[in-house]
């Protein structure tokens, strides 16, 4: 069980979901744990009955409660979600936490989950979690779970929906797992289909004294590896899948956000970095690519997954928004260029093999981007799927870890 002392945080806008609140606060009690309740109703609530009011929560805005209490409910919601994300990170006793809402309650809490570091249960009831709940979710662990009916009022559904709800997070805080000392510290790969076997060869090569965590490059896979190293929680990168940027300038579904490679400049981890997949776009079906698209060069991968060969110009693009990125980095990197192919489908004889769109990314971030001491560019003569290109990279990370 847990050895740490501490709370779990249930939350919820009390003006209107006080019963299910303290409900759940009362199921949450029941098996052990120490729970404290938080009211973000976005007026004030004269008494609250939760542990924290509305009032005190609101005073956490950089422009006090005033900018919460301002009659307008768009903004108020905006303004408290603020309040609580500033709060919630502020709390050294936190252990969990549980939000119940609806679509403005989800809105209100989970910024405030997703700032919270991975590993901290968070759990979301909400009549939104059966729709798509990226934006609630982010790169974070929240787990969200439907509320089946609306969150107004207790019945037999949703008392049974809620306790599940309290036990979860209870459970995941009382039966915590506890960190091995002896744990080889954790390393950041990035992958995609198109680059499996350079991972594995790499995974295979340094599993005996790394933790490999390899996240698939599908933009919440990037947005996570982020989160993480920006946490100091891996010890360096081997981010050799880097084709979430080219989903992000060029319109493509697995796309990352711009704060891609920010965590590496505020961290500063060993990193090898490569161009890995920036040979193609992501779509869904075909129906789905874009009509200005449609001259193209496409993979046509399965039903719902289609790929679309990156141009010239869109690899000078690409090859200059990375530059300019890890030119504010001081760490260590090395980025890897793989002359004979960025992918599966990069290769003499497949469908996306073309050395000219290679070679303008390569040229372009050669006189994009500036080498020091620390930051350096090394062409290889391989594809990134060849073992050789996998041991060179081993060899540089190991170079750099060295160093560090």
């Amino acid at each position: 069980m847990s050895k740490n002392a501490g709370y779990i945080y249930a939350v919820a806008t009390a003006d209107t979901k006080g019963r299910e609140l303290f409900y759940v606060s009362d199921c949450i009690a029941k098996t052990g744990a120490d729970v404290l309740t938080v009211d973000l109703s976005t007026q004030p609530v004269m008494p609250s009955e939760a542990d924290f009011p509305p009032e005190l929560i609101a005073d956490f805005h950089p422009d006090g409660r005033n900018a919460v209490f301002c009659g307008d409910r768009g903004r108020a919601i905006d303004a408290m979600a603020l309040a609580f994300k500033i709060f919630l990170n502020k709390r050294s006793d936190l252990l969990g936490v549980i939000g119940l809402g609806g679509s403005g309650g989800t809105a209100l809490i989970t910024p405030a989950m997703q700032a919270l570091p991975i590993g901290i249960p968070k759990v979301m009831v909400s009549t939104m979690a059966s729709g798509d709940v990226s934006g609630y979710v982010g790169a974070s662990d929240i787990s969200m779970l439907n509320s089946v009916t609306d969150v107004a009022g207790l019945n037999r559904i949703s008392r049974r929906v809620l306790a599940n709800a309290a036990h979860q997070v209870a459970g995941a805080v009382l039966w915590d797992v506890e960190e091995d000392p002896n744990e080889n510290p954790a390393l950041g790969l990035t992958m995609f289909g198109v680059t499996t076997p350079c991972i594995q060869h790499v995974s295979a090569a340094l599993e005996k004294d790394y933790d490999c965590v390899v996240f698939h490059a599908t933009g919440s896979g990037g947005m996570a590896m982020e989160k993480l190293t920006a946490s100091y929680m891996l010890s360096g990168l081997l981010d050799l899948t880097t084709t979430e940027v080219c989903d992000l300038l060029f319109g493509g579904v697995l796309a990352c956000d711009d704060t891609r490679f920010d965590a590496l400049a505020s961290a500063e981890p060993p990193c090898v970095i490569s161009c890995g997949a920036l040979d193609m776009v992501n779509f869904g079906h075909a129906d789905s690519v874009p009509e200005k698209y449609a001259d193209r060069l496409f993979y046509h991968h399965n039903a719902q997954v289609t790929l679309m060969r990156t141009t010239v110009e869109e690899n000078v693009a690409l090859a200059t928004w990375i530059a300019d990125k890890l030119n504010r980095c001081q760490g260590k990197i090395v980025f890897l260029i793989p002359e004979g192919g960025f992918s599966a489908l990069d290769a003499p004889g497949q469908a996306f093999w073309s050395p000219e769109a290679d070679r303008a990314f390569i040229t372009t971030l050669e006189d994009r981007l500036v080498q020091t001491a620390k930051r350096k560019i090394l062409r290889v003569p391989y594809n990134i799927n060849d073992r050789e290109f996998a041991q060179i990279a081993v060899e540089q990370f190991r170079q750099l870890a060295k160093e560090y």
